[in-house]
This record gives C-alpha cells, structure tokens and sequence, in this order.
C-alpha cells in the first residue's frame, strides 16, 4: 500500500473510531455541538488557508454569486448530517450511524440514475433492492423506518454529489461551507447563551476543550482524504470507504454494548450483500478499463 492510500485509509479509521469523540460530548445538547463544530472547523480551516497563504481563492468564491450558491447549498447538507450523527450517537444509536454509511454508495447510485441520467447495470439495481429490502424487513419488523440512517446517507450522498462541482481543495470548501452556514451557527449560539438553556461557560473543562477540538477533528480527516484520493486507485479506495461503517459498527457493539439483535442481523446481511456486490461490479468495471 502506497503513502496515498495510507492517507485515505488513516482518513476512514479516524472517521469509524468518530462516535468514541462525539459520545464524550452525549451530555451537551446535540444543536449546540453542531453550532460549534461549524464554527471552530471554519476558524481552524481558515487558519490552514491563511497559513498556506491560499486566502486569494476565497477571495475569488465571495465575488462569484454561483459557488456562493453552491457553497452555501453544501453548508446546508453537510450541517444536517453532521447534526442528525452527533445526535444519533448522543442516543446510543451507533449502529444505525454505521448502517448509514453502508447505505451511502447505494444512495450515490441512485442519485446518479435519477438527476445525472447515469445508467445503472443490473448488478447495480441488484445491490440497491437488496438495501431496500434490508430496510423494509427492520421496518416490519421493528414497525418504524430507520430514519436517522437514511438522512444520515442520504444527506451526505447529495452533498457528494454537489461536491462534484466544487474544484476547491478540501480546506478551502470545508471553510466555505462552514462560512456559508455560520451566521445561522452564532444566531443559535447567542439564543443558546441568552436563553440560559446551553452557554459555553456552564460546560465542564473537558466538554469545553473538545469543542474546540471538534475543528480539527472535522477537517484533519478531510486533509488525509483530499492528500490521498488523487493517486489511489478507485477500487482501492472504494473498498477502504467500508472501514469506517465496520469501525463505527464495532464500536457501538463492543465498546459501548449496543445490542446487535437479530433483525439488526438480518437487515445488515441484506445491506453487506448489497455492498459485496456493488464492489464486485466496480471491481469488474475497472478490470475492463485497465483491459
């Protein structure tokens, strides 16, 4: 395995092990960790940019009225994914969490058929009603739709898919995202800190510092991931990405004694044959490129 790959895969272990950071915060109110999170990843990001010296290129998105859009349409996304986690994991609900990432290539997919026009092969249509049957067992049988995991994996399926507009490297997009959003972040903050229902200064040394931390945390994955990506094949890196749903499975199990009942059993056979023959067919599809 080469350097790059080794960053891609550091990015997918720091991504599965998350829910360890975030249950440390379970105590605080899950809004309030997102408010902050978007605001200490934007200070960090923006201290990377200025230190690189890279501030011209947010200069240039500001006076461009459609990456403003595009930004601030992604800010919106990956803040509903980031908040539906942190709240999912604050509510002992890790497996669902990784069920989500699982899920997220099959919802790429089909986004791709439905708004790119991208023809899906049969194998493809295979994984996705395997997945969805999955779901539909937990939902007859538990008689409630694993809603955390699809806005988990969907929301983070669409901000992908916007991504595919974005040219700016993955400091400079998570600044601009988080800058897009941040407004509404302080609003919250200042109702939060008037209001007397969460304020910075009622939170426990510990909790304070991992806040801050939350920056970091965001965007050193993101760094490894962009450093990586370029020069990792895709199938490798399409086989690594499944690291960090096993990693936040195990997690929630042995770590923090979810239980893994037998219609979780069932619902992920269903998902992990979905997954086994999505990769198959990505393997197949590269092999005839390189042929």
């Amino acid at each position: 395995m080469n350097r790059s790959s080794l960053n891609v895969l550091g990015c997918y272990i720091l991504w599965g092990l998350l829910p360890i950071f975030w249950k440390l915060l379970a105590g605080v109110n899950s809004a309030y960790v997102l408010a902050q999170r978007i605001v200490f990843s934007c200070v960090f990001c923006l201290a990377v940019i200025l230190i690189k010296k890279h501030g011209g290129e947010i200069g240039r998105i500001i006076k461009n009225k459609s990456e403003r859009r595009m930004f601030f349409l992604c800010g919106i996304l990956i803040s509903i994914n980031w908040g539906v986690y942190i709240l999912t994991v604050a509510m002992g609900r890790i497996l669902e969490a990784s069920l989500a990432y699982y899920m997220n290539p099959l919802f790429s997919v089909l986004i791709g058929a439905i708004f790119f026009k991208e023809r899906l092969s049969r194998v493809q249509w295979a994984s996705v009603a395997l997945a969805f049957a999955g779901v539909m067992f937990s939902v007859i049988r538990y008689g409630e739709v694993p809603y955390l995991a699809i806005i988990i994996g969907l929301s983070f399926a669409l901000y992908g898919a916007l991504k595919k507009g974005i040219k700016a490297d993955s400091e400079t997009s998570i600044c601009m995202e988080t800058m897009a959003v941040l407004p509404i972040a302080l609003v919250f903050i200042a109702y939060a800190q008037f209001s007397g229902f969460t304020t910075f200064s009622s939170l426990t040394t510990a909790e304070a510092l991992l806040l801050i931390a939350t920056g970091p945390i965001t965007s050193i994955p993101l760094m490894l991931f962009a450093k990586g990506i370029k020069e990792t094949s895709i199938v490798t890196s399409g086989i690594l990405m499944y690291i960090n749903p096993t990693l936040q499975l195990l997690v929630g199990v042995f770590i923090y004694n979810e239980a893994f009942t037998q219609t979780n059993a069932i619902t992920f056979a269903f998902v992990w044959a979905a997954v086994i023959l999505f990769v198959f067919d990505s393997l197949r599809k590269q092999k005839k490129v390189n042929a």
